[in-house]
């Protein structure tokens, strides 16, 4: 058994399981909500207040914190968790999405104005930016956030120019675990080609063969790094580290990307079930500390979604770790634990709370009823201005012991700051509260 992770208990009816991930940031217990931290922080919520919620685990974005403030400032503060004062498990992104989102509109024309767009309160302003090159108007993901602007994809990496300050700015994949190393989270993603829906047969299985070849590199990268660390931050590190005085370190911590961080290999292959069975085989027999399943939840339907995670379920490993990218809508995550998923990450709570969609819990949602644990309102609505229950009267976070859904109402009609940190706080509540429903099921053998 490794010290990295472990299974506690494996459900009778499914291939749902209970288990540990072990960090220099504390233990999660799986299965586990990583919160949406894209640049550094959880949108509209303090370090205290994320404790407070109880959130496990956050993740953040490689490309955007290249880009800002940059990963040698990260680095210098001592890594994302001191930078950020996120005292709590971290996942990094490789970056791969984001770079790859536009390979299918390489085409769109730059202009010298952009418009500035605030993730609150919406379009500020036009401003210019003064840069030798162009730069393109701002667009959103489908995950959204701001899309890069590719220059040239080939075999050994992508070249982007930088939204912020037109920089260009490589990624290959030694670029990228080196990114990461610097940005310091307790998880690496092994950089990738996030193939864009719908693609073809054919462009799936390019990706697929390069996102495989990519993979081996991000390996070479890290087991050179172990064995010359070159950095002060690595020298340091190790001082620091039990392993200095440690007679026998295990394979499983020479695997770890720079002692205490752990890579992950990402399964891709699109919508195609032989690609898909291919690249799990693939990543699995890399012996990667975990493995995270890439490339869904990317615009196709949730049956084909669901049908990506379903075909690969068989090979994925018993003794390591499986994270799930990008998908976190409830029944989405109560179905897919069922294939052996054990992190998920996504961005939708704290979007949808910034709109102004405030989840709800129902009584009877735990155990054998978890399959209906929430529904969701939309607080904007006028219905809600002369409403003065809770915001959720099963809820017992800060937000719904102590106002109502009228003065939430107001604040988000006011468009508030307030509006934005309550909603936010209240749905990672309900995630927070549904994760421990599907630990307490799986125990009890009902999922």
């Amino acid at each position: 058994m490794n010290n990295f992770f472990r299974v506690n208990h494996n459900s009778s009816k499914s291939k749902a399981r209970l288990g540990e991930i072990k960090t220099d940031h504390g233990v999660i217990n799986t299965p586990a909500f990583l919160a949406t931290a894209t640049k550094g922080t959880i949108k509209t919520l303090t370090p205290q207040q994320v404790k407070e919620i109880g959130i496990q685990g956050a993740c953040v974005n490689t490309y955007h914190l290249v880009t800002h403030p940059g990963a040698d400032v990260i680095e210098k503060a001592g890594g994302i968790q001191k930078y950020s004062r996120l005292n709590i498990f971290t996942m990094s992104d490789s970056g791969g999405f984001q770079v790859f989102s536009l390979a299918r509109d390489k085409t769109r024309q730059s202009n010298f104005y952009h418009t500035r767009v605030s993730p609150l309160r919406g379009p500020l302003e036009s401003e210019k930016i003064t840069s030798t090159s162009s730069l393109p108007t701002k667009k959103a993901d489908v995950r959204g956030e701001e899309e890069p602007f590719v220059i040239k994809i080939s075999e050994d990496g992508v070249k982007f120019r930088s939204i912020f300050d037109g920089t260009i700015i490589e990624f290959t994949p030694e670029k990228s675990m080196e990114f990461q190393k610097k940005i310091g989270a307790d998880i690496n993603i092994a950089f990738d080609e996030c193939t864009y829906y719908p693609a073809t047969h054919g462009y799936a299985e390019k990706a697929m063969k390069r996102t495989h070849e990519w993979l081996k590199r991000c390996i070479n990268y890290n087991k050179s790094e172990i064995r010359n660390p070159k950095s002060e931050t690595n020298s340091k590190r190790f001082e620091n580290s039990n392993l200095k005085n440690s007679k026998i370190v295990s394979s499983f911590d020479i695997r770890a990307s720079n002692l205490n961080r752990y890579l992950y290999g990402v399964i891709q292959g699109g919508t195609f079930e032989d690609l898909r069975k291919k690249s799990a085989e693939f990543v699995v027999s890399q012996d990667t500390p975990g493995v995270a399943i890439g490339g869904v939840s990317v615009g196709e339907s949730k049956k084909e979604m669901r049908d990506q995670v379903r075909w690969v379920s068989d090979y994925l490993p018993s003794d390591r770790p499986v994270h799930l990218l990008g998908v976190g809508q409830i029944d989405d995550i109560i179905d897919l634990v069922k294939y052996g998923v054990d992190t998920f990450d996504c961005v939708e709570p704290t979007r949808l709370a910034r709109m102004g969609t405030i989840y709800q819990i129902g009584k009877a949602r735990y155990g054998a009823q978890v399959s209906s644990f929430s529904v969701q309102i939309e607080i904007t609505k006028s219905l809600y201005k002369n409403n003065f229950e809770k915001v959720d009267v099963d809820c017992e976070c800060y937000v719904c012991q102590n106002f109502t859904k009228s003065y939430l109402h107001h604040l988000f009609k006011q468009r508030e700051i307030l509006s934005y940190t309550l909603a936010t706080f209240h749905n990672l509540w309900v995630m927070e509260k549904l994760f421990e429903g599907i630990r307490k099921a799986i125990g009890k053998d009902l999922i």
